[in-house]
């Protein structure tokens, strides 16, 4: 049974980076007193003495400490890296309660059931964020576009009564949203932008700019999306040649000197999502039967810019 929400008079958010700070600084601004940040001590001890900057900005946040007592949230935002997602649900324990919604902002196609798996799979709502340009340097986060959230139960033909509660609190924050009737097509289209997009431009050290005046790079996206078109075929989810020209039409909307969150952590020598983009397709395909060459290659040259990093960097 869904549990009933109608307001949220708490929101507790997981994950600092671009796409969190983004969030973070709109909810704050709505309502300072509506959000908490779960960060360990290092992370608020280093945040003291730097300062976060939001769009130049400096904001005090307030901030709890993982699993620390406080009670649990109405609305619990999580907006880390797959690769920090175990750690993460440790983290945000304390935090759940009997009438938590739980929005993962997630990458990839499968961070609702591993969270779900934890607290169970009636607190998820499905999400992710797109056509945004944030960036994230240090402890500073800069954007010139907003992202939309897109969200909702996996079908939302009867808007639920949590997804009405999450509606009101973006609509009264000023963060768009989008409540799509298919989500899990949704999901799968997002994916599909994601795998296009972020190993390329890796690979080429491109902005977006790359892929709104370079007839080159743009077919190399089609290239690698088209092998998820194929995936998602074999999988029940109609997805077209106009999802992925809708991509592009996406990218020509955001400012050409903004990165790709992949490109962002090549360049400061992190570890990169690239398993669950290029290395989901890749295991998708064997399972399917289907050919995804591209992404293969994708996969290996991405991996080898991460071992290049060096054994004394976040990647390795």
């Amino acid at each position: 049974m869904q549990p009933a929400m109608k307001s949220i008079r708490s929101v507790h958010l997981i994950g600092l980076g671009a796409i969190g700070g983004m969030y973070a600084a709109l909810l704050h601004d709505h309502d300072p007193g509506l959000l908490t940040v779960i960060a360990d001590r290092e992370r608020r001890e280093r945040l003291a003495q730097r300062g976060l900057a939001i769009n130049g900005r400096p904001y005090e946040l307030r901030y709890r400490d993982p699993g620390a007592d406080g009670g649990p949230a109405d609305l619990v935002i999580v907006a880390v890296k797959q690769h920090h997602l175990s750690r993460t649900i440790e983290d945000m324990a304390g935090s759940v309660g009997e009438n938590t919604t739980i929005l993962s902002l997630l990458n990839g196609l499968t961070s609702e059931e591993i969270i779900g798996e934890h607290f169970g799979i009636e607190k998820m709502l499905y999400s992710f964020c797109v056509e945004t340009d944030a960036t994230r340097e240090g402890d500073s986060v800069s954007f010139t576009k907003v992202g939309t959230i897109v969200f909702g139960e996996r079908t939302n033909e009867r808007i639920s009564d949590r997804v009405e509660g999450v509606s009101a609190l973006f609509g009264r924050s000023g963060i768009p949203y989008r409540v799509p009737t298919d989500m899990m097509r949704e999901l799968w289209w997002k994916f599909m932008m994601n795998v296009g997009i972020n190993p390329l431009s890796a690979i080429l050290g491109a902005p977006y700019g790359v892929f709104q005046r370079v007839a080159e790079a743009q077919e190399l996206f089609r290239s690698a999306a088209r092998e998820v078109v194929a995936l998602a075929h074999a999988s029940g989810v109609d997805l077209g040649e106009p999802d992925i020209e809708q991509c592009l039409e996406i990218f020509g909307r955001l400012s050409p000197g903004r990165k790709t969150s992949m490109l962002q952590d090549v360049e400061a020598k992190r570890k990169t999502e690239i398993e669950i983009f290029a290395g989901t397709v890749v295991d998708l395909g064997r399972s399917h039967d289907v050919r995804t060459p591209v992404n293969e290659m994708l996969l290996r040259m991405v991996r080898t810019l991460e071992r290049r990093f060096g054994d004394d960097s976040e990647a390795l």
